[in-house]
């Protein structure tokens, strides 16, 4: 991977601080109701998780991407139910998301092997 876990997470914290150091009223909001509109609701958090990954594949957001699959990790969401998700994307996206599913899975794939290397 281009990009560890880490390196990915560390950019990514770096730019929204940086954006939201901005003092943008309307940064400030969408970035606030992004966080709101992930947390637990007539829908459970894995199922957000998982709307926002097909959502993201869709859009063929790559970064979108990696983020929905980290939180949808920590949220417990299994291989076979990502494998849904990547599936439905495919088939609503086209197949101009094949290649989005395929970075897709290398990132699940490397999340899954950087946890295990954390906890050895």
């Amino acid at each position: 991977m281009k990009a560890s876990v880490s390196e990915f997470n560390a950019y990514r914290a770096k730019q929204n601080k940086r954006l939201l150091e901005s003092d943008n009223l309307v940064i400030k909001r969408l970035y606030s109701l992004d966080s709101r509109a992930y947390q637990a609701g007539a829908l459970s958090v894995p199922t957000k998780e998982m709307l926002g990954l097909a959502m993201s594949l869709v859009l063929r957001c790559d970064d979108c991407v990696k983020y929905h699959l980290e939180q949808a990790m920590q949220a417990q969401v299994s291989e076979a139910e990502i494998l849904e998700v990547l599936a439905l994307a495919q088939l609503v996206g086209g197949t101009i998301v094949i290649p989005h599913a395929r970075r897709a899975i290398e990132w699940w794939d490397y999340l899954h092997e950087s946890a295990s290397n954390s906890k050895a």
